[in-house]
């Protein structure tokens, strides 16, 4: 039987919750060469990415696949951009920078996860807390803080008035992906953004931030306060705006002792899965710290969906600490891929081999370092978009 709709079918974009409007759908009609009319099926919604269906523990074919880092300094392309754009805080703050940088990975790789190209770092300066991003050195806070009379100059964050070229850049992401990735936005986790403005910027043995931890933990749970508040506003901000997954990286928690983790990090974070979870309850949220390894159980506490494991650990033990009921990501080491291709290929297939089938996101332990051959990653997406459970 041949059939011609009577109004022609258009796919469906994302379009931002405030803008959408569900009021005028009427019923279409489909004429059929033998006579009469049907009444064409509702249009269903677009099948979601691989990403989301794995991390919901549905059949998937292969574990879907992204690199953190995936946007940056080893692609060519990055670089041309960087020499005509110096600025790490233009780079991340401009729009259309933004959309072409998140894109060039997805353009050439077509990974399974997009994600924005931006710093955990970028919500300080509209919390009151100046800061840059300096080639060669990284973040500098100007005025870090220290005193319970400079935390109480922290502003709590409002995304829509401070950042809105990161809602903008989503929604534009979300429209030219168009759901055959999931895109990802990202935040801070409110020790490690603690740990940044305390410190000044990096750290390697963080006596700043302990001291104030272990003298006036007052003053430190008043500022851990702020970015969890923050923060959850900012993960909400994101997803509104088209993220359909959000990582919060706490990259220096792991710093801390564990009964330590348990008084200024685990808190903060289930406070920021409580408040998003809320509104959004269907939003994966994903948790990275590096080196956690002694923390692997504390971090299921936290009611994240996914635990991203670095290099450190094995998957296959990982999986077993953190139990079946929780999605894994990772955890190839970014060493690897500095490797020939015949040793990239067995470390991918072990790591899928050990996580098992399903709710696994294959991933590097940590971000890709600079100086990565691009045509090994080529193969690494190459490789890992071949498996098949």
């Amino acid at each position: 039987m041949s059939c011609s709709s009577v109004s022609s079918f258009t796919t469906s974009l994302f379009v931002p919750p405030k803008l959408s409007s569900l009021s005028n759908h009427k019923p279409r009609f489909i004429h059929c060469s033998l006579g009469g009319t049907v009444v064409e099926p509702k249009a269903t919604a677009a099948t979601e990415p691989l990403l989301l269906n794995a991390v919901r523990g549905q059949d998937v074919e292969r574990p879907p696949v992204w690199l953190m880092r995936q946007a940056g300094r080893y692609m060519k392309s990055y670089q041309l951009i960087c020499e005509k754009y110096p600025s790490f805080r233009e780079r991340s703050e401009n729009v259309d920078l933004v959309v072409e940088i998140s894109l060039q990975p997805w353009n050439v790789f077509k990974p399974d996860g997009v994600i924005l190209f931006s710093d955990i770092l970028t919500p300080l300066s509209g919390m009151n807390i100046p800061f840059d991003i300096v080639k060669g050195k990284g973040p500098v806070i100007f005025d870090p803080l220290a005193t319970a009379a400079g935390v109480d100059q922290v502003r709590e964050f409002n995304p829509e008035e401070s950042v809105p070229y990161v809602g903008e850049a989503l929604t534009i992401l979300r429209r030219e992906v168009d759901n055959k990735a999931a895109v990802l936005g990202f935040v801070g986790a409110p020790f490690t953004l603690a740990s940044y403005v305390v410190e000044g910027g990096s750290s390697k043995h963080f006596t700043k931030i302990k001291r104030l931890a272990f003298s006036e933990p007052k003053v430190l749970h008043s500022l851990l306060q702020k970015f969890a508040t923050s923060m959850a506003k900012y993960v909400r901000y994101q997803a509104d705006n088209g993220a359909q997954a959000v990582q919060i990286f706490d990259s220096w928690a792991t710093e801390l002792s564990p009964v330590d983790f348990e008084e200024f990090s685990l808190p903060y974070l289930k406070q920021i899965v409580d408040a998003v979870k809320q509104t959004h309850p269907d939003l994966p949220l994903i948790l990275y710290a590096s080196g956690s390894g002694g923390l692997l159980e504390r971090l299921t506490l936290t009611g994240v969906d996914v635990v991203s494991l670095d290099w450190t650990v094995d998957m296959a033990e990982g999986r077993r600490r953190l139990g079946s009921d929780i999605a894994v990501q990772g955890n190839v080491d970014p060493g690897v891929l500095f490797g020939s291709k015949e040793f990239i290929t067995s470390r991918i297939h072990d790591t899928v081999r050990k996580a098992g089938n399903g709710k696994h996101i294959l991933n590097l332990g940590h971000g890709i370092k600079v100086g990565t051959p691009e045509e090994n990653v080529a193969h690494f997406f190459e490789v890992a978009k071949s498996i098949r459970y």
